[in-house]
């Protein structure tokens, strides 16, 4: 089944679950989003990557500069893991994960949820890649896709165990717009995927085509030289 099939079948599902009057505030929150053109802002393929240090979720500390020297790498911006379309994504990237290894990149995923919480995401999904955490959105903010979540949904993700402050470790409702990014080793984004609807989200395939034509590009460059 497809990420996306994936996607659908969950949304149908929980969407049939929901109180109309919540289906509605997250209607009117999604408006307001898109009609704030974070997309337009966000960076997207022919920018050039802002560099990062981010702690990982086991005490250590990733740099995109000192993982693109090694290859491309594949990034992807995630809301946190008690986000169910988060899980799945991230779920379909580990299963997608030999591949874009086979391709020579690296996988990353970023999120604004403090260490523990990452930990906890990367061992409920078993994933092999690192798991980021972006405290205070920092990275988000460079990328151009952090945003503040509508006032009106902050009751309600509290009443869903979702309060941002207590899961990120702030006293802030920020979360990225998810996001996946195709980096080139020189920095710049060969493939960016922006939704302002969380429940849309980049089908692994795409990535890995992105990585291929990296990969043909790199060869030609070395053939010719």
């Amino acid at each position: 089944m497809s990420l996306q099939s994936e996607l659908a079948e969950f949304r149908s599902t929980f969407m049939t679950q929901v109180p109309a009057e919540i289906r509605e505030a997250m209607a009117r929150a999604d408006l307001a989003l898109a009609a704030s053109g974070i997309t337009q802002r966000a960076l997207k393929a022919g920018d050039f990557a802002p560099d990062f240090t981010l702690p990982d979720a086991r005490g250590g500390t990733v740099r995109l500069s000192e993982l693109l020297a090694s290859g491309p790498v594949v990034l992807s911006f995630y809301r946190g893991g008690w986000c169910p379309y988060c899980n799945l994504e991230l779920r379909a990237l580990q299963r997608a994960l030999p591949e874009i290894e086979v391709l020579g990149a690296s996988l990353i995923a970023v999120s604004p949820q403090a260490p523990d919480e990452s930990l906890s995401t990367a061992e409920k999904n078993a994933l092999a890649f690192p798991v980021l955490s972006d405290a205070g959105s920092s990275a988000a903010k460079a990328f151009g896709i952090a945003f503040d979540l509508a006032d009106e949904l902050r009751p309600i993700y509290e009443r869903f165990g979702h309060a941002l402050p207590d899961r990120n470790g702030d006293d802030s409702w920020l979360l990225p717009i998810p996001a996946t990014y195709v980096i080139d080793r020189d920095g710049s984004i060969a493939l960016g995927f922006v939704d302002v609807d969380y429940r849309n989200r980049l089908e692994p395939e795409e990535i890995l085509n992105a990585l291929r034509t990296l990969e043909a590009r790199q060869a030609r460059a070395v053939k010719h030289n």
